[in-house]
């Protein structure tokens, strides 16, 4: 007896219909939302989402507030408005393209989490990963092994459980790199207001 949802071919989805990088995008989903359900992957990777979800990030800003001195609160502070931006960001960019996440319209892929709202273009997870990593980093460069793995995780596991597709994440990938990157900018002018 097969454990494992059913998948459907996805040549009757509009969204796939649209070319060959959609239909490339459907196929890379489908095969990634496969991969999410086995219990063991599926389980790890909704892990990765939830504490993406801002539990990480919201304990590392503390952590680095607490234990880094007067540099550390700096860092959270840059974080916590660079994570703010980033909302404002990816919400109005959903609002915009009202893209549907691919669980609705690609048969063959299932939400193995529930979504925290209702479209996929950016990834919201992917976006703010990449620019409080890209932030966190500069101030202390150490935690690069650690926030770059975990960046890496956090954007598989959105299309692994059935959340996004990849160029949901490739998008969020590029916004997060450039927010991040003008973040640091500045970076002279934020420590010029706190001091």
């Amino acid at each position: 007896m097969n454990l494992l949802p059913s998948f459907r071919t996805p040549e009757l989805s509009p969204e796939l219909n649209m070319g060959p990088r959609f239909a490339l995008d459907g196929r890379v989903c489908i095969a990634a939302n496969r991969w999410g359900a086995r219990r063991a992957v599926g389980l790890f990777f909704g892990a990765i989402s939830r504490l993406g979800d801002g539990l990480f990030w919201y304990a590392l800003m503390a952590m680095l507030a607490v234990i880094g001195g007067e540099r550390g609160r700096l860092a959270a502070l840059h974080m916590a408005l660079t994570g703010l931006t980033a909302l404002l960001l990816y919400r109005l960019l959903k609002r915009w393209t009202r893209r549907p996440r691919p669980y609705r319209v690609c048969p063959g892929v299932i939400a193995h989490v529930p979504p925290l709202d209702e479209f996929s273009f950016p990834s919201g997870h992917t976006l703010q990963a990449v620019s409080f990593s890209i932030v966190a980093i500069s101030w202390f460069p150490s935690l690069a092994p650690l926030l770059v793995s975990f960046t890496v995780l956090i954007a598989a596991s959105r299309v692994i459980l059935g959340l996004h597709y990849p160029s949901d994440v490739l998008a969020a990938i590029g916004i997060g790199c450039g927010l991040g990157t003008a973040s640091l900018y500045l970076m002279p002018w934020l420590t010029m207001v706190v001091a």
